[in-house]
């Protein structure tokens, strides 16, 4: 059975009107202040119109749940709805979420009119009303300013109505207190009227509905069923409620009020690290900053300090050039002007001082090598190498170190057993660590570094050399050769060999491993098989082809069956197909 409150909330505004005032008793729109936060909707901020309980236990007015957005619409057999057109209030119910909790709630067919009806919202809205307002109007003549109230009937009454109330039989014993001491007490009960029946109170119950109604309800809707006063039976309905409120609900309240507590608590202490943690960022940054700073200014003096050398040194360099030069200049143009201009006489005069000269300014004169006057990489010389580690500055680490080594050739050194032996077909590698000056090794690559491995009796067989630069300095040369023996290689760094260079390397042959039996003669080896060879000059009577213990020609230890070599771990003596010792070669030729 459907439940609607119209004719109930309609009878409570008609009784409560107000008598200097047009608007409904649930408005807030005259300015009054509403102290009673029970008493107003969550969603239109004004009291309660037709309150309306949502499942999840929270209320709001009809026409703010009617205004509600569909979380989903299904039709009666809960199949879900896409047309608009089978969008029928009769035939299908909503979805909606609550504007309080965020609950997905079900509404009924016939939508916010079939939800319950918030009475304790429609008591605190009436008795808000009665704070606010300093008259409301008798509801029985509709003329008296009302200042007592029945407590049985619920209705406000004026002064004579009051006495003709206690006058009559049927209403002589109700309870009848005055409106102020109601509003004192902050509690006001207002009866439960019957949707179908106006003015008839919902005092039964009918068990096998589970729903109030009224005495014309039982009498003729409820005829057949077991209808019980509202009184008797609310003790029971309400232990079951009370029962479930006060041992499920509340320790789960506590347990979830401890919970709260603790996750608050870790939100403030999250808070609170969170804040020491910016602090000590901010700090950090400061510091880091500060020690960038100092590490900048530092490398912008190491620069300058660089730059002011080999502006130094680039000076000395062109005053002594220069001088040089002006020395050679003048002794040549001396000695042409002496054989152009001077006779016989005079250049044999001023011969001996002139040779002496031009001597002197040959043998002793300066004249530095090409690669150490400006060279062409002198811009690579000094660099700035953004991500190499630089120590500490103030006690945070930096990165980034002005470089300013100069390679060395001579300095430079080879590492590693492959640049003098290698085996045929095997990958074999050196490395080459480039130094400067002072033997120290250089922190960067970069640098022209030529390999070259040709065989020392045939020209013509080159070893291609794979060249990986380990950007600090040094450089991993691997090879691999094809035909043994003695190679020269030359290690270059700026067209300059390195030092040693060029090296002698001795490639092998390769390793030839055994293909036959370690054993002490083939009989044993072979189990007897008479077809069973071996390579020692070893022989065996009666048809068989390898050797016996014993037997002519046995070397007496265990050898190996296919070469005869006495030695386990060896390599094999048989020599591949198409070659032969160098003593039969010369058999051949002869």
């Amino acid at each position: 059975m459907s439940v609607s409150s119209d004719n109930s909330v309609i009878a409570v505004e008609t009784k409560s009107k107000l008598k200097d005032s047009g608007s409904s008793p649930t408005s807030s729109s005259n300015g009054t202040s509403i102290n009673n936060p029970r008493a107003v909707c969550r969603v239109c901020k004004r009291l309660y119109r037709e309150p309306k309980i949502l499942p999840c236990l929270h209320t709001f007015c009809a026409d703010c749940i009617r205004q509600l957005e569909p979380f989903s619409v299904s039709g009666m057999n809960g199949k879900a709805l896409l047309s608009e057109n089978e969008h029928n209030r009769d035939h299908v119910s909503f979805t909606v979420l609550c504007p309080e909790c965020d609950s997905e709630v079900d509404l009924p067919t016939s939508g916010a009119d079939g939800l319950t009806t918030d009475h304790l919202a429609l008591d605190e809205v009436f008795m808000e009303t009665l704070l606010n307002e300093d008259c409301v109007v008798c509801d029985l003549c509709s003329e008296g300013d009302a200042g007592k109230r029945c407590e049985v009937c619920c209705v406000n009454l004026c002064e004579f109505c009051s006495q003709a109330h206690r006058r009559q039989k049927r209403t002589s014993s109700h309870s009848i207190q005055s409106l102020e001491e109601l509003k004192a007490q902050g509690r006001l009960s207002r009866p439960v009227l019957c949707s179908l029946h106006p003015g008839q109170e919902l005092r039964l119950f009918c068990e096998p509905c589970d729903a109030p109604v009224c005495l014309e309800c039982a009498a003729t809707f409820h005829r057949e069923h077991r209808c019980s006063p509202a009184r008797e039976v609310v003790h029971r309905h309400g232990d079951r409620i009370r029962e479930l409120v006060a041992g499920s609900l509340r320790p789960r309240l506590g347990h979830l009020e401890e919970s709260l507590r603790r996750v608050e608590l870790s939100q403030d202490e999250l808070a609170a690290r969170a804040e020491a943690l910016a602090g000590e960022v901010r700090a950090f940054a400061r510091g880091y900053a500060s020690a960038v700073e100092a590490h900048c200014r530092g490398l912008l003096r190491r620069l300058e300090e660089l730059r002011s050398q080999r502006r130094n040194q680039l000076h000395l360099q062109g005053a002594q050039l220069r001088q040089a030069l002006a020395d050679a200049r003048e002794a040549a143009d001396f000695a042409e002007r002496l054989l152009t201009c001077g006779s016989d006489a005079e250049i044999l005069n001023a011969k001996a001082v002139t040779l002496r000269r031009l001597t002197q300014v040959i043998e002793t004169g300066y004249d530095p090598s090409p690669a150490s006057i400006a060279p062409d990489d002198i811009t690579t010389r000094i660099c700035f190498l953004p991500f190499e580690g630089a120590g500490e500055v103030e006690g945070y680490p930096v990165v980034g170190v002005i470089h300013a080594k100069t390679v060395d050739p001579s300095k430079c050194t080879i590492q590693g057993e492959g640049v003098q032996l290698g085996r045929e077909g095997q990958r074999s590698e050196f490395t080459l660590v480039c130094r400067d000056a002072s033997g120290e090794q250089m922190g960067k690559g970069g640098d022209a570094v030529l390999v070259s491995i040709v065989h020392k009796e045939r020209k013509d067989c080159t070893v291609e050399a794979a060249i990986a630069d380990n950007n600090n300095g040094s450089y991993s040369i691997s090879y691999t050769p094809a035909v043994p023996g003695p190679y020269s290689v030359w290690v270059c760094v700026k067209a300059q060999h390195v030092k040693g260079s060029p090296f002698v390397l001795n490639v092998k042959r390769k390793f030839r491993r055994h293909r036959g039996t370690f054993h002490c003669c083939s009989f044993c080896s072979s189990g007897g098989a008479k077809e069973a060879r071996c390579a020692c000059p070893g022989t065996m009577p009666g048809g068989f082809q390898g050797c016996g213990h014993g037997h002519k020609g046995h070397p007496g230890k265990p050898h190996w069956s296919c070469c005869g070599s006495l030695v386990e771990a060896s390599e094999c003596l048989v020599r591949p197909a198409g070659t032969m010792p160098s003593s039969q070669l010369r058999t051949v030729e002869l």
